[in-house]
């Protein structure tokens, strides 16, 4: 259900986009993501603070958007929520001392070692970058309809791709079940 929440608003925002424009689209993707935010809270009780993030983004990118009746705004929406995960993960990392990545895999029992989260962070923080960048670059470059191609199925498929893998490198790191680990001991082969 979670899954479905999460991928909600951007399927409803593109069904929308092909059945009418990217304003109706824009305002689909405000009131599902209200909608998402709504049911998680009483669903699970807890809205996480990357969730309100996303939905404060959307809400002004998407609102300018309408607004203004220009384009633009919606387009910059992705790079500027990508943007503020990187500098998110940044922070932890550079004035906190934290992995905040370790936070989100903490309910796996991953004992990976702390330079191993610190890569991870640091990967990730490249690619949430990277992707703020590319989505600039398509969004100014290419038509809208690609725009909306690339947001909605290359952006969405390398989070996929890039998530799996980071999943597949830390998959080594779980307890095995037939022998008792340490905390912090290397993997098993």
């Amino acid at each position: 259900m979670h899954f479905l929440l999460e991928y909600a608003p951007i399927i409803l925002f593109f069904v929308a986009y092909k059945l009418h424009d990217i304003y109706v689209a824009t305002a689909v993707a405000i009131a599902a993501s209200v909608v998402a935010i709504g049911w998680s809270a009483i669903a699970t009780r807890k809205v996480t603070s990357m969730q309100w993030l996303s939905l404060v983004i959307i809400v002004v990118f998407g609102g300018a958007t309408l607004l203004l009746h220009d384009e633009t705004y919606i387009k910059w929406k992705p790079s500027v929520l990508y943007g503020a995960f990187a500098l998110t993960l940044a922070v932890g990392k550079l004035v906190f001392g934290r992995d905040w990545i370790q936070v989100l895999f903490k309910q796996a029992a991953i004992d990976a070692p702390p330079a191993v989260w610190t890569r991870i962070t640091w990967a990730w923080i490249a690619f949430l970058s990277g992707m703020a960048a590319l989505n600039l670059y398509v969004a100014h470059t290419f038509s809208l309809d690609a725009w909306v191609n690339f947001k909605v199925w290359w952006a969405t498929g390398l989070f996929l791709a890039f998530t799996v893998a980071n999943v597949l490198w830390l998959m080594r790191y779980l307890p095995s079940a037939d022998t008792p680990s340490e905390p912090g001991a290397p993997p098993r082969p």
